[in-house]
C-alpha cells in the first residue's frame, strides 16, 4: 500500500473522468480560484452515473450552488429520455449564474429552479422522484431525512456530499452543530432498513442510499 494517500486516489479518481464541456471545465476554474465548493468531476461524474444506472428522470437537488452538479444531473436525465431536474439556492446571483451555465450546456428546458430554503421547497414540490441530492447546511441533514424518504420513490436514489466532513466526524472533540449533524445523519440512515446504504470516499465522502 505504499504511496496511497488521499489526495493520490482523488487525484487518480478525477484522472478517469471523461473529457468535460468547455462550459463545464469553466466552472471547475472559476470554483478553483473562489474557493467556491463544488462536487468536483469524480464526484460529478459519480452522480451521473447513478442517475444514468437507475433511468432518473424526476432529480431533486438541496442545495444546488451555481449548477455543476446540476449539470451532471441533467445530462444523465436528457440521456435518459428527459425530465426535470429541481435546481435550489437561496441566493438569487447563484441560480441566475447556474441559469446561465445549464442553458450554454443545452439543458435549459430540463432545468426547474428555484430561490427559496431547499428543504421547505422539495416539501411543497410534488413527488415521488427518482433521485434527491442533498448538500444543504450540514446541520439540518438530520431533519431533512424524514420529508427526504417520504418524498422518494420505491427503488429511488438518494446522494449526500460532505459525509467525511474534511476529517471532522473522526474529531471526538469536534461537537459543533455541523460535524454532529453529519454523524447523526450518518447515524439515522445506516441504522434505518428500509435503506441500503453504502459511502464512497469520493473527494468528501457520499452516502449513496437506496430505498428499498
Amino acid at each position: 500500500m505504499s504511496g496511497i494517500n488521499y489526495q493520490v486516489v482523488q487525484d487518480f479518481l478525477i484522472s478517469l473522468v471523461p473529457p468535460r464541456a468547455e462550459v463545464m471545465k469553466k466552472m471547475e476554474q472559476y470554483a478553483q480560484k473562489t474557493d467556491f465548493p463544488i462536487i468536483g468531476p469524480a464526484a460529478g461524474y459519480y452522480c451521473y452515473q447513478i442517475a444514468r444506472m437507475i433511468g432518473a428522470r424526476s432529480v431533486f437537488e438541496l442545495g444546488s450552488g451555481y449548477g455543476y452538479s446540476t449539470a451532471w444531473f441533467a445530462q444523465a436525465v436528457k440521456e435518459n429520455g428527459g425530465g426535470v431536474v429541481h435546481h435550489v439556492v437561496w441566493d438569487a446571483k447563484l441560480s441566475e449564474m447556474a441559469t446561465r451555465h445549464l442553458s450554454r450546456l443545452g439543458y435549459g428546458d430540463l432545468i426547474q429552479y428555484h430561490v427559496a430554503e431547499a428543504v421547505e421547497t422539495l416539501r411543497q414540490t410534488s413527488g415521488p422522484f427518482d433521485l434527491i441530492f442533498n448538500d444543504i447546511e450540514k446541520q439540518d441533514y438530520p431533519k431533512s431525512l424524514p420529508l427526504i424518504k417520504e418524498k422518494l420513490r420505491h427503488g429511488g436514489m438518494l446522494i449526500i456530499d460532505n459525509i467525511l466532513w474534511s476529517g471532522r466526524v473522526f474529531d471526538k472533540k469536534d461537537k459543533t452543530p455541523a460535524t454532529q449533524g453529519v454523524r447523526e445523519f450518518t447515524r439515522l440512515i445506516t441504522k434505518d432498513s428500509d435503506w441500503i446504504v453504502s459511502l464512497a470516499p469520493v473527494r468528501d465522502g457520499m452516502i449513496v442510499a437506496y430505498k428499498k
